[in-house]
């Protein structure tokens, strides 16, 4: 049986990602009871105390388990936890020698949405990928640089440590590590009780760009702003390096190390995020978008919106579009 310690963190927690991975694994050993298996999954809520009193204050949770009472453990889920990551790290600090114990001694690992700060503070995923809200990326990419996160993904497994992307993913993310643990019939039966998208693999679709200027390069800040004021225009690097007197090896350098974008992905993610805020508000057909944001070829224009947003220009209109909708549906 595969012992399972979705932990209660100090402060304020995803109240759904506990409730929801307890209720969905403990649903896989009834599913098996109703087959007339014996159950594979012993899951536990382990905390520091007794009673954890939610910030809120709206909630308390009682766990069953203490971490000091946990000796072994198969798979650890670290929930979401709110408010600012360092104080997290340090409300809950008597976790992280614990959860890289169990690692070293064989147990996994999963985080769920901005869990990932948690996560990333006990070194386990140093150079390997991870996951996380796609709001946090640029606050993340700050605090744990040496982690590559891939802000697109709904899920990233490396080396039995897993990872999930911005809020109801970890739904798909349980339904992987049932799966990979109960099989593929049972996280197919998972999925339609729970009307969970079993294929979804994805979170650029609700990816809002919203730029990176938290940095302090003012240069860069310009530069920025003068793309999102011209992004109908035909913009080039070349056009940008000269413009603010600099080397274009020099500039695209600068470019990329205050936004994690190259000059170019910046460019391209502004012309889609306005791309986008057209499908979803106008009545403006593909090829008028396209012509709006500076793009004259609709095959490099469906490529680039595609790679962006995981969804082809026509397919994000009828989904994101009400009118498109509602005339899909009829």
């Amino acid at each position: 049986m595969k012992h399972i310690s979705i932990l209660i963190p100090k402060g304020q927690t995803s109240l759904v990602n506990i409730e929801g991975s307890h209720q969905i694994f403990s649903m896989i050993n009834n599913f098996l009871h109703d087959m007339g298996k014996p159950p594979i999954f012993k899951v536990h809520l382990v905390g520091l105390a007794r009673e954890t009193r939610q910030a809120s204050g709206l909630f308390t949770i009682n766990p069953d388990t203490l971490l000091k009472e946990v000796t072994k453990t198969d798979l650890i889920i670290i929930p979401a936890i709110y408010g600012d990551p360092q104080q997290v790290i340090s409300d809950n600090e008597e976790f992280i020698p614990w959860i890289i114990q169990q690692y070293k001694a064989g147990a996994e690992v999963a985080s769920l949405c901005i869990g990932a700060y948690f996560l990333a503070a006990t070194g386990l995923i140093d150079g390997k990928q991870c996951a996380t809200h796609w709001q946090h990326a640029e606050n993340f990419r700050r605090m744990f640089p040496q982690v590559e996160l891939v802000d697109d993904k709904i899920m990233t497994e490396t080396d039995g440590i897993y990872t999930s992307g911005g809020a109801y993913s970890y739904l798909n993310l349980l339904l992987h590590l049932i799966e990979k643990f109960a099989g593929r019939e049972l996280a197919v039966l998972t999925s339609k009780a729970f009307m969970i998208d079993i294929n979804k693999t994805s979170q650029s679709p609700f990816i809002i760009f919203q730029g990176q200027k938290t940095h302090e390069d003012e240069t860069v800040k310009k530069a920025q702003e003068y793309i999102e004021d011209n992004f109908q225009d035909r913009i080039t690097v070349d056009q940008l390096s000269g413009m603010f007197a600099m080397s274009r090896r020099s500039f695209e350098r600068r470019f990329k190390k205050a936004t994690c974008n190259t000059i170019t992905e910046y460019i391209q993610r502004v012309k889609v995020e306005a791309a986008k805020k057209s499908f979803e508000t106008s009545r403006k057909n593909i090829n008028e978008v396209m012509y709006d944001v500076g793009y004259s070829d609709t095959k490099a224009f469906r490529t680039v919106f595609k790679r962006i947003t995981g969804l082809s220009p026509i397919e994000y209109r009828n989904r994101y579009n009400k009118e498109a909708a509602v005339a899909a549906a009829i």
